[in-house]
């Protein structure tokens, strides 16, 4: 580890089974049950499971249909963005009371830099818990948290006493944790990554600290260096607090395939509908529109256009994404359709922010 650089007190929140939470929150009669939040039918997808369905194996990305199969009695809530969004806000207004450098993932996780913070407390893992017990206390839910030196790090350890805990990796503690650590656990490290690491014979942190940084980028690629750098508990990436959004998009699965152009259209009259309400909402503008149709046999095609000038508008957003499924007519039915804006506004008004840290030596947790 680097000694000579500035030592970090970062803190990872992450909601513990969010949108299920705040599905059980809104109506007491779902606690303590197995509730599933997404579709139930043949196409339903899972958005997020409570913990009394995860028992049963089911999670988020599933199919409606296997997920019943798991647990007969699982209970089928739909999604309520607006709803999710809301109580999101007050959780992030608790955040910032303790500092400015909160950098959002998502509705429910985000970083924390709280090296100096509002409250003047030195302890970093003593904030956690505070902040904790005030979204229990003021929203009604529970959450977890991760602290230690680099984002890296306490995203890892906020995973790891779920729900409704933290754990806290101290400055001495982070090379044996490191060591120990089973790589499926390693941040950025997938399935299909996990199973080729393991063919090669790395189960743990030390067997990937073994490796050679041309070992690993010859493997891996570009995340060759980042393995090598995390493994020794090198990660400085800062808490960015405007983190700029790179695209915004909405797409629908439905229940049966589409064959009519009709009502293929009737669908992204609706997604673009949304998406422009997206847009307004978070008061951005894109020029790029891409259209994303996946047919009956799962290939996935994506057909995109380039404005020259910034749109939000619902109208220009749809007659755009017709003109691209005239494009070309889909070769069969169609399962899925979205629509996307990239190359949005955020970029234009980026700004950047130079910092002057001082050099601290003494670390407290």
């Amino acid at each position: 580890m680097q000694t000579d650089k500035l030592i970090r007190k970062i803190i990872h929140v992450d909601m513990d089974a969010f949108y299920a939470s705040v599905e059980q929150l809104d109506n007491p009669a779902l606690k303590g049950k197995p509730i599933a939040v997404g579709g139930s039918g043949k196409r339903g997808v899972v958005s997020a499971a409570s913990y009394e369905a995860r028992t049963f194996g089911v999670k988020s990305a599933m199919s409606g249909s296997l997920a019943i199969k798991l647990c007969p009695e699982l209970i089928f809530v739909n999604t309520n963005f607006d709803r999710y969004i809301e109580i999101s806000k007050k959780i992030r207004k608790i955040f910032f009371e303790y500092t400015d450098l909160v950098e959002p993932l998502s509705l429910d996780e985000a970083y924390l830099d709280v090296t100096k913070n509002k409250k003047g407390n030195p302890s970093a893992s003593l904030i956690a818990k505070e902040i904790r017990d005030r979204i229990y206390n003021e929203v009604g839910l529970t959450a977890s948290a991760g602290i230690s030196i680099n984002k890296f790090i306490a995203k890892v350890a906020s995973d790891y006493n779920k729900p409704n805990g933290q754990k806290t990796i101290n400055p001495e503690e982070v090379t044996a944790f490191l060591e120990q650590l089973d790589i499926r656990k390693f941040y950025g490290v997938g399935k299909v990554t996990a199973e080729k690491m393991y063919q090669k014979g790395i189960f743990t942190g030390m067997d990937l600290k073994q490796k050679s940084i041309a070992y690993l980028e010859e493997h891996f690629g570009k995340s060759g260096s980042y393995y090598f750098d995390v493994v020794r508990g090198i990660h400085n990436s800062e808490v960015k607090p405007n983190r700029i959004r790179k695209s915004l998009a909405a797409e629908r699965t439905f229940s049966e395939n589409l064959s009519s152009e009709i009502f293929m259209l009737e669908k992204l009259d609706q997604i673009a509908d949304e998406v422009s309400r997206r847009l307004l909402k978070n008061n951005v503008a894109g020029k790029t529109i891409t259209l994303k149709i996946k047919y009956s046999d799962f290939t996935l095609q994506t057909r995109s256009k380039t404005l020259p000038y910034y749109i939000n508008d619902k109208d220009i957003i749809f007659e755009t994404a017709k003109d691209l499924l005239y494009q070309q007519k889909p070769s069969n039915s169609v399962r899925l359709l979205g629509i996307s804006l990239s190359n949005l506004n955020t970029e234009t008004q980026k700004k950047i922010i130079q910092k002057s840290v001082s050099v601290q030596l003494k670390f407290g947790f």
